[in-house]
């Protein structure tokens, strides 16, 4: 069987977060292997940057702060609107933070959850509700293996991620006989704009700790965009209500 050098040749696809690290990596993945690429963010001259670099015809900047369910609902429809039927949508935006048990704060609970899993749901629904009937279709969530493993400091991240795992797999269940599959990619650590700021949180120790745990070690941002752009295409048509591992041999241990 051969494939085609340019899989999404025709598609609109969205993903977010891709100002920076894994969903920048996963949206030029995308440009160059046909798509058209919808940029998702908060910081609009760093998508329009972005955009720009990758070319007119090949992806556009649509900056916005997601924070609620009903909020990305809404934003997916108006882009539909806009640019027409999405194909695909990869949520990449994320936030971190390594605070203790002890200083946990309803604030920083509420935030953490609403952008790993309210967020995500408000996407998933607003594209099935705008998915023309009978076109398949494909939604990928960049979660963490710390949604599959514990993590000192990290109960936040860690219950938000693990939660996105329900919304994978409850979602792609609902939305099979439409022709839509929900999966989502579990990176370890990778070094990106995000690791950096996490790492000034660590001691040298630390980090080295974090490191040693890849036995491959650390990813790169391109690593999880060719997952995520696998599990997106047609050569994943079988594939749902899985989240696929890809850290360096982290969880192996």
């Amino acid at each position: 069987m051969t494939h085609s050098p340019l899989p999404f040749q025709g598609q609109t696809i969205l993903v977010t977060g891709a100002s920076s690290g894994i969903g920048r990596a996963v949206a030029r993945l995308l440009a160059h292997q046909g798509a058209r690429v919808l940029l998702g963010g908060r910081d609009a001259e760093r998508l329009e940057m972005e955009a720009k670099a990758l070319g007119p015809e090949r992806a556009v900047g649509v900056p916005m702060d997601l924070v609620d369910l009903d909020g990305a609902c809404q934003w997916v429809g108006e882009l539909v609107q806009i640019h027409g039927p999405l194909s695909g949508i990869v949520h990449s935006a994320g936030i971190r933070s390594g605070v203790p048990i002890r200083m946990l704060k309803q604030a920083g609970m509420t935030r953490m959850m609403a952008i790993h899993v309210d967020v995500p749901l408000g996407l998933i629904k607003g594209f099935r509700q705008r998915r023309p009937g009978g076109l398949p279709g494909a939604i990928v969530l960049i979660s963490s293996v710390l949604g599959l493993v514990g993590s000192p400091s990290e109960v936040a991240y860690c219950a938000a991620k693990a939660a996105m795992g329900g919304v994978v797999r409850s979602a792609a269940l609902e939305l099979a006989a439409e022709g839509i599959r929900v999966n989502a990619v579990a990176p370890g650590f990778v070094e990106s704009e995000m690791l950096s700021a996490f790492r000034k949180t660590l001691t040298e120790e630390q980090f080295a700790q974090i490191v040693a745990r890849h036995p491959l070690g650390l990813g790169r941002p391109e690593d999880v965009a060719q997952a995520a752009a696998f599990l997106l295409g047609d050569t994943a048509r079988w594939i749902t209500g899985t989240t696929l591992v890809v850290d360096g041999g982290y969880i192996a241990q």
